[in-house]
């Protein structure tokens, strides 16, 4: 009987789950915790998407899209920094389910060449510094998006700027969007793929995503949102002219929740396509997920509940497994967290970093307490509550 009992219990969970969910506040109340967190932090402008039951219940946005002081509205254009490497798994999976990419299938076998023969295409660097460098030829898909490729994040990063295996790949992970960028450059070259355009008809359009693009179009300029920085200096929007994996994406808080409720929901996925997204591909066993190539904690002090989904972070917590993905520069701050059960999400996009410290609060307001892992993601950066 226990067998019986125990695949009763796990058949239970997501009831269970779904129980420990708070129910989520009104728009109004929504509205006024978003005022006062950014009067708090000082932020200049945030906006934020609320997703419940694979559908999109609350889109606000508040406070000003430039030093002009126009406002920030749902169709205002943001940058969407590195959540456009959740955008990327999305569609890199739907080539899974086609049969055109296999995830484990070393990238070296889709290449006509070696990779240091080829020239400088979408970085800064060179190919030919991995010439002395075998182990490039272990790399897989799922490595590059589980960021276990072993390079830095940037090459241009590095000390004398050259790209180089620091580790193993697939051995731990290491926050690398120079590994979004090489498989990027192996669909392209590999399969003969534009990304870019391919994005666009198979995530964008579909989703409904008018206002969001890979690379800037002149469309954008009459409602965009410059950003503002730690010392609130004002950093005017960058129009940027090719399309980056790592993080090149504009979007609006009223498209990206589009895609965020595509997500959740698997849509254009296989069952197990969509599956895989979330899943624990690789533990995480860092203190916090900057600097990059940190030293891995003791086997003792890891966290059992951190994992790399593709794309994304995946944890567990008090609702069940969930998973996140952030974005950031210097005048740019974004998150997204989800839990699973109910399909409950969290979007803020914000063109004043300062407001990354307003995020743990706006999220638990908003989905209970989720167990997000916001120490690993920011380090010790000081909460408002």
């Amino acid at each position: 009987m226990r067998p019986i009992r125990f695949a009763g219990l796990l058949a239970a969970l997501p009831l269970l789950a779904a129980l420990a969910q708070p129910p989520a506040p009104s728009g109004p109340a929504i509205d006024a915790e978003a005022a006062r967190l950014m009067h708090a932090t000082e932020a200049q402008g945030l906006a934020l998407a609320v997703i419940d039951d694979g559908r999109v219940r609350h889109v606000g946005a508040y406070g000003k899209r430039n030093a002009a002081g126009e406002p920030l509205l749902p169709d205002t254009v943001m940058y969407g920094a590195s959540l456009t490497k959740a955008v990327f798994g999305y569609w890199v999976m739907q080539l899974v389910d086609e049969g055109k990419l296999d995830l484990d299938r070393p990238l070296a076998a889709y290449l006509d060449r070696p990779l240091p023969d080829y020239p400088t295409l979408l970085t800064s660097h060179s190919w030919r510094h991995l010439a002395n460098e075998p182990r490039w030829r272990k790399l897989t898909a799922r490595m590059l998006l589980t960021h276990s490729s072993g390079f830095a994040n940037f090459a241009f990063l590095e000390p004398d700027r050259r790209l180089r295996m620091h580790f193993d790949p697939g051995t731990r992970y290491a926050y690398s969007g120079e590994g979004l960028i090489l498989l990027q450059f192996v669909l392209e070259r590999g399969l003969g793929l534009d990304v870019g355009a391919e994005i666009q008809r198979r995530v964008f359009t579909p989703l409904g995503m008018t206002r969001t693009s890979l690379m800037w179009r002149a469309d954008f300029r009459p409602n965009l949102a410059d950003g503002w920085t730690l010392d609130g200096k004002v950093e005017p929007h960058d129009e940027r002219s090719k399309v980056r994996m790592a993080g090149s994406m504009d979007t609006t808080i009223a498209d990206i929740a589009r895609f965020a409720a595509g997500y959740v929901n698997g849509e254009g996925l296989s069952l197990a396509g969509a599956a895989a997204l979330t899943q624990a591909h690789l533990p995480i066993t860092t203190a916090t997920q900057f600097p990059t190539l940190q030293p891995e904690l003791p086997p003792a002090q890891r966290r059992a509940d951190l994992a790399a989904g593709l794309g994304v972070v995946v944890f567990d917590g008090p609702q069940g497994t969930g998973f996140f993905k952030g974005g950031h520069n210097d005048s740019t701050g974004n998150t997204w967290v989800c839990v699973k059960a109910g399909k409950r999400c969290v979007v803020i996009l914000s063109n004043d970093v300062r407001a990354e410290r307003a995020f743990p609060r706006l999220v638990e307001f908003i989905l209970g307490e989720t167990g997000a892992p916001w120490r690993w993601e920011y380090g010790e950066m000081a909460v408002v509550r």
